[in-house]
């Protein structure tokens, strides 16, 4: 606590002893920073308000129509008012352009003008545009002809986009309009080439092949029958032979569902067997012959068996060789109906949004979709937003204050002569005397007179900083109107 106290009075005393020098640094800053104030250029800046809205008829066309979504409208704000084309559009019908001479030079211009745009949302569907400039006109007429070509912009591109969507939408449909019909004749050469095939009924053909074979083995065992009685015809008449022949045919039924080991199978062999030993032994004259009539009607019912018989193998064949074709020309028409419903759904689908492009088209022109509304256009502002000269005085008299202290603390620094007694007998030199400072009357009478005139002026021009401090404080600016008075005589 000591040091501290002592390090004041030893800042305070420094400020004493080189007071005129810490008035003049310290109004010198003051004075300049007012100077600073009043040069630096003033820079208005302009405002206007935009409501993003939405036309209620949006919502009734929903899902017939297709429009713009809001968060949409609003993504992508800042880059697209901001962007090169849009501002050198606003640059061309302002003329602001007409000091530039060289590509370089519009280019730097479009990018200062571009940091001087500031884009804010406020909300979900309000968003300011302001713009800063050295004249209030300019950024007036810049922020109020920006938003006005960012308007027609954004209308005049969804307007584009609804023609561009019809006309490929046109093209689409001419496309695969001609791709349907493709589809359908390909689909009808087919069921012509192979109608015969696909409208049968596999169950139903199936069975009727299962028919005919089952005629076809009937056919087939009556045949072997006869076949197997020829060499017997001729013996007809005899009581053996006509026994013999049944006893064969009920071998034959038997074999049919039972095999040669069952016992009945045995029994009707061994009667067989027996009649045959018993006709080998009889006498010629046991015989007797046939007739002829006979004969020639079992030749008959023979051959007429063998047709049926060759004429049932075709017709098994021929449905057998269709039921084998069915699944693939079954498969070839799904694949072929299939293609033409995938077409179709298409063909359909694009025509579902050439309406619905139709009506987005018709909302569009009649500017029907999400509107763009200026609630607060930019006015020419009355005020500057900078230089904030009120800002920059209270910082030159703080910085003033601190300049001066710090020069006269650098001074004293840099001084390496002895201060006191103490410091003098740190160094370990032995102390004889001390002659004090001794001034005489005339010389403080004039050093207090020359005080007196250098704290009057310094009181006087300090006055003078406040009173510039003062008059910003009450928006009272006289620089400012002389300024406009001078360029009002120019």
């Amino acid at each position: 606590m000591q040091q501290s106290e002592f390090d004041y009075r030893h800042y305070l005393a420094l400020i004493i002893a080189r007071k005129r020098l810490f008035v003049v640094v310290a109004l010198a800053v003051m004075a300049a920073a007012v100077v600073y104030s009043y040069v630096l250029p003033k820079k208005y800046e302009a405002r206007s308000t935009v409501f993003i809205e939405k036309n209620v008829i949006s919502e009734l066309v929903k899902g017939i129509a297709v429009t713009p979504s809001m968060e949409q409208a609003i993504k992508g704000l800042s880059e697209a008012i901001t962007s090169r084309t849009l501002v050198t559009k606003v640059i061309n019908d302002l003329d602001l352009d007409v000091t530039a001479k060289s590509d370089a030079e519009i280019e730097a211009r479009v990018r200062a003008i571009q940091q001087n745009i500031t884009i804010k949302l406020k909300g979900d569907n309000i968003f300011t545009i302001s713009y800063v400039d050295k004249d209030p006109r300019v950024a007036r007429d810049f922020v109020n002809t920006l938003v006005r070509r960012y308007v027609e912009e954004n209308i005049s591109s969804k307007r584009e986009e609804s023609y561009g969507a019809i006309k490929f939408l046109s093209e689409q449909i001419d496309t695969f309009r001609g791709k349907l019909e493709e589809a359908e004749g390909e689909l009808n050469r087919y069921k012509t080439d192979k109608g015969g095939v696909i409208a049968i009924d596999e169950a139903k053909l199936f069975e009727e092949i299962n028919v005919a074979q089952q005629k076809l083995y009937d056919i087939q065992l009556r045949r072997r029958h006869l076949e197997g009685l020829r060499p017997v015809t001729r013996k007809a008449g005899d009581p053996l032979q006509v026994k013999l022949v049944a006893l064969q045919k009920q071998l034959e039924e038997l074999r049919v569902s039972y095999t040669d080991n069952y016992p009945e199978v045995l029994r009707v062999r061994g009667e067989i067997e027996t009649l045959k030993e018993q006709m080998k032994n009889r006498s010629p004259q046991q015989e007797t012959v046939v007739d002829p009539q006979e004969y020639e009607k079992a030749e008959a019912e023979l051959q007429a068996l063998k047709v049926s018989e060759d004429g049932l193998k075709r017709y098994i064949a021929t449905n057998q060789a269709l039921l084998r074709n069915i699944p693939s020309a079954k498969a070839g028409l799904e694949k072929l109906e299939l293609e033409k419903k995938n077409r179709k759904d298409l063909y359909d689908q694009l025509m579902a949004r050439h309406g619905q492009s139709e009506v987005s088209k018709q909302m569009e022109v009649q500017d029907k979709t999400t509107t763009f509304r200026i609630v607060d256009p930019a006015v020419m502002p009355s005020s500057p937003i900078s230089p904030n000269r009120v800002k920059i005085m209270l910082m030159g008299i703080v910085a003033g204050l601190g300049c001066a202290l710090g020069v006269i603390v650098l001074l004293d620094r840099l001084n390496n002569s002895v201060h006191s007694v103490d410091a003098l007998k740190e160094t370990g030199i032995p102390v004889l005397a001390v002659i004090p400072k001794i001034r005489t009357i005339e010389a403080v009478a004039r050093e207090r007179s020359e005080n007196i005139r250098v704290f009057t002026a310094a009181g006087a021009c300090f006055m003078v900083i406040l009173a510039f401090l003062v008059m910003e404080l009450l928006n009272i600016s006289p620089v400012d109107r002389i300024i406009s008075r001078l360029h009002g005589m120019l």
